[in-house]
């Protein structure tokens, strides 16, 4: 996938039991896509992950007020999801992909079969407008900010 790509659609499970839908924002929203592997990985626990996490989360009020939506998705269950959110107080809602579906049709898959690490903005028009996919997760949150101040 590459910036200027219709973004595919998909229908996922959120941490709070909703399903999201990536149309229905269209046409209303920018949306952002934070992929991850997973919460809890080998070597990699929660707290690690809510580390790397933060930048986004102290960000997300921001993206907000810029009329963008904001979900991570990973391969987890919506269970594992409800937990870490809870958890660790996430604003933002965790999509489930155990199917993994989006997270092969956005961020591809690492050699474990997890999302790689990575962040799609998509415009109100369904067009993938940014990609990140070399994400430095103690700056991330700004940099989401500076591409959604850039849009046109």
């Amino acid at each position: 996938m590459n910036e200027g790509d219709q973004a595919p659609d998909f229908e996922l499970v959120a941490n709070d039991g909703s399903t999201i839908k990536l149309a229905s924002f269209q046409g209303k929203k920018n949306i952002v896509l934070c992929f991850y592997p997973k919460n809890h990985l080998f070597a990699c626990p929660s707290k690690k992950i809510f580390q790397m996490a933060e930048a986004t989360i102290a960000a997300y009020h921001k993206i907000q007020e810029m009329n963008a939506e904001l979900f991570a998705i990973s391969v987890d269950t919506v269970q594992d999801q409800k937990k870490f959110v809870d958890e660790y107080h996430v604003p933002y809602l965790h999509l489930s992909d155990t199917q993994k579906t989006a997270c092969k049709a956005y961020a591809g898959l690492n050699i474990a079969g997890l999302a790689k690490r990575s962040t799609f903005i998509i415009g109100k028009d369904g067009k993938v407008l940014k990609i990140f996919r070399d994400v430095s997760p103690e700056k991330h949150g700004q940099e989401i900010i500076s591409s959604l101040q850039n849009l046109k």
